[in-house]
């Protein structure tokens, strides 16, 4: 099978790192040459991956097309490119809606996919909508696939996508408090990511029993994990967190 991807951002380095990692069979992978750095560095990488002179090369060369471009570059080149009606095209482009997508496209093989950067580890949950053989068959090799029907709730799962950068937040804020009380900055950084490494696995292993009773069973009356917990409820840490999902939500909605 020969891939294309439009746009040569993280993603689709996370991705075409995590094919190599899989037992995908890809012939071929055009990239765009816009992102140069990025590009270069994966063509040296792997033999598989060429850089495209243009978008349309890498339309007309691939069975299977990414797009994996800002909003406002898709609304800008999309309805510029010829998309052959028998080419099948997955999108990561959140704020542009399936609709919109055919019409720029004029291709009705479109589905919307939200793959994030621990793919590159064959990690993470990659939610495609609607429900897509091809979409299902290609990301089953690198992650955990949710195909949902509606683009109302795949919104839903694309707004709680935008916790990475908090998540990461957390952590250096975390470990940055560490390095400011004397412990060395490669230690702390060490036992932050290893820390919530743990936690996450220890969910996943755990999630039948549901989130609600490991909050519960990780405290201790009057301990430190209570306290904490308690003193970031009454800053209104968690409704403040709700508010920003509903913010993102509300603004997802609005996609035309």
């Amino acid at each position: 099978m020969k891939i294309g991807f439009i746009g040569t951002g993280k993603i689709t380095s996370s991705i075409i790192y995590g094919i190599f990692k899989s037992k995908l069979k890809i012939s071929k992978i055009y990239i765009s040459p816009r992102n140069k750095s990025t590009a270069n560095k994966l063509s040296k990488k792997f033999k598989t991956v060429k850089i495209a002179k243009n978008n349309q090369e890498i339309i007309d060369n691939s069975s299977l097309i990414f797009l994996a471009v800002t909003p406002i570059v898709g609304l800008k080149i999309l309805n510029k490119l010829k998309f052959i009606s028998n080419k099948k095209i997955i999108s990561f482009i959140a704020t542009i809606s399936l609709a919109n997508l055919k019409k720029l496209t004029k291709n009705k093989n479109v589905v919307k996919a939200i793959p994030l950067p621990p793919i590159e580890i064959k990690k993470g949950p990659i939610v495609v909508c609607p429900p897509n053989k091809v979409a299902k068959s290609f990301f089953s090799h690198l992650g955990s696939v949710i195909e949902v029907k509606s683009e109302k709730v795949c919104n839903k799962f694309w707004t709680t996508s935008a916790l990475m950068a908090p998540f990461y937040e957390l952590l250096k804020v975390s470990a940055d408090w560490l390095t400011r009380n004397g412990v060395n900055q490669s230690k702390a950084t060490n036992y932050i990511t290893e820390l919530f490494l743990g936690l996450s696995q220890d969910a996943v292993n755990k999630k039948s029993t549901g989130l609600k009773k490991l909050v519960g069973e990780s405290q201790t009356l009057k301990g430190l994990n209570e306290q904490s917990l308690k003193e970031l409820q009454r800053g209104k840490f968690y409704s403040k967190l709700n508010k920003t999902l509903n913010n993102i939500h509300t603004r997802l909605n609005k996609v035309k």
